[in-house]
């Protein structure tokens, strides 16, 4: 990724368990890379991203699983990984989903301590959109981009990364009739 701009712009997303929102589309269109921190839940959420933004990171979620993705899309689980880096104007953005780092009251802890070397570490699995800047590595979650569990409406994280500064963004959505 070292032919990213000097300002680069990602977004960050998670929990789409096969629906992701058009609105989040919009926003992954005007950056440089979008970053999804798993439970895609299928092939097609990835190619929309794609569609949106020629550079996409996806990780595993513990939903990304052969029984509970279409079986004409299963090959591309095998290609996804557990965990991600990404370097960055500025750092290292690491990313996974976050269901195995446990307990959660130790989550951000835990994180951090697994990826020290890191300017952010996002992940995803509890739904619920957090920028915690208390201590480095930042801890993001960018909440469910999705239809399930938005606790507001669907929502992502823009991230504005430079070598002199990041800048996060929230970026929560209406819940959209599903009619």
């Amino acid at each position: 990724m070292s032919d990213l701009p000097r300002c680069t712009r990602v977004c960050i997303l998670s929990d789409t368990h096969g629906v992701v929102d058009p609105r989040i589309l919009d926003e992954a269109a005007s950056c440089d890379l979008v970053l999804h921190c798993g439970d895609i839940g299928n092939g097609d959420v990835l190619d929309a991203l794609h569609a949106a933004c020629s550079r996409v990171v996806a990780v595993l979620g513990n939903n990304d699983v052969p029984a509970k993705w279409p079986p004409a899309h299963q090959p591309r689980l095998t290609r996804l990984p557990e965990r991600a880096t990404v370097a960055l104007p500025g750092g290292t953005l690491s990313a996974e989903h976050g269901h195995r780092v446990n307990p959660v009251c130790t989550r951000h802890d835990k994180l951090r301590a697994r990826h020290a070397d890191a300017r952010a570490v996002v992940y995803g699995h509890s739904h619920q959109l957090l920028i915690d800047r208390t201590a480095e590595p930042w801890v993001l979650n960018p909440g469910a981009a999705g239809r399930e569990r938005t606790h507001g409406g669907p929502s992502c994280l823009i991230l504005t990364a430079s070598a002199d500064a990041w800048q996060v963004t929230e970026r929560r959505f209406p819940l959209l009739s599903k009619g």
